[in-house]
């Protein structure tokens, strides 16, 4: 298999994909506040059914988020401990280790750092106010490094 190396993005494609996340972040809000209305169930159990979506559905969006720009180039994207590596490592973590944070010996990651500040063997637990925040330094640092 033959894996292109992407150097630059159209600046409009790194900006739908970043209105598309947007979307998401929004709808999980909506669908949030919804349910904090709605939860008059005893043992607020809604809460606790929403509480557990959120960290998969946040986790699987940082995947999503990432292979929008799978074949972006390493070189370009550098290997600084910069959120671009924070979101390959948290996605390599998340498919290889069940979600348990893990090093990659090619990047100079510090936990104190990075956007969300995992360290070494922290379970990956992606809320939406993480994810907002990451998405934001992702993108930004998508903008400098690879738009045209």
């Amino acid at each position: 298999m033959i894996m292109l190396c992407v150097n630059k993005y159209p600046k409009s494609y790194i900006e739908d994909c970043h209105q598309r996340i947007n979307q998401q972040l929004t709808t999980f809000r909506q669908l949030a506040s919804a349910a904090q209305k709605a939860d008059g169930i005893p043992g607020k159990e809604l809460s606790r059914a929403l509480a557990t979506f959120e960290t998969s559905f946040f986790n699987n969006l940082v995947l999503a988020m990432d292979r929008s720009f799978n074949h972006r180039s390493r070189t370009l994207e550098l290997k600084d401990g910069n959120p671009l590596n924070e979101v390959r490592v948290l996605c390599d973590s998340i498919l290889e280790t069940g979600g348990r944070m893990t090093t990659d010996s090619t990047i100079k990651m510090k936990p104190e750092n990075s956007v969300l500040k995992f360290k070494v063997g922290d379970e990956i637990k992606i809320s939406v106010s993480a994810f907002a925040k990451l998405s934001e330094a992702f993108f930004a640092d998508m903008h400098k490094k690879f738009a045209i």
